[in-house]
């Protein structure tokens, strides 16, 4: 028996539910429950909420999906300055 095809979705990251479990908005509209795929839990890839996301989803059952993908967001590079003393400044002897 041949494996069934599933179903790739994004959407947006809402909440953040107990035991590796997210609450995601779809682009078209629905919202589901979604768990870390294996291979981010390997890589410790960390979601927040207000993440864009991929979700695959199998045909049968369109309330739950898996997490698979985090995309990168559009941020400045470089992020906020640094405060306190340049790096190296202090060092022990």
């Amino acid at each position: 028996m041949a494996k069934e095809e599933l179903i790739q979705f994004e959407g947006l990251v809402t909440e953040i539910l107990p035991d590796a479990r997210y609450r995601v908005q779809l682009d078209a509209g629905h919202e589901i429950v979604a768990y870390t795929a294996g291979k981010m839990k390997k890589n410790r890839i960390k979601t927040l909420a207000g993440d864009r996301v991929t979700i695959e989803m199998s045909p049968y059952d369109l309330e739950k999906g898996r997490l698979i993908f985090r995309h990168k967001d559009e941020r400045p590079a470089g992020g906020p300055p640094r405060s306190g003393p340049p790096r190296g400044q202090f060092r022990r002897r």
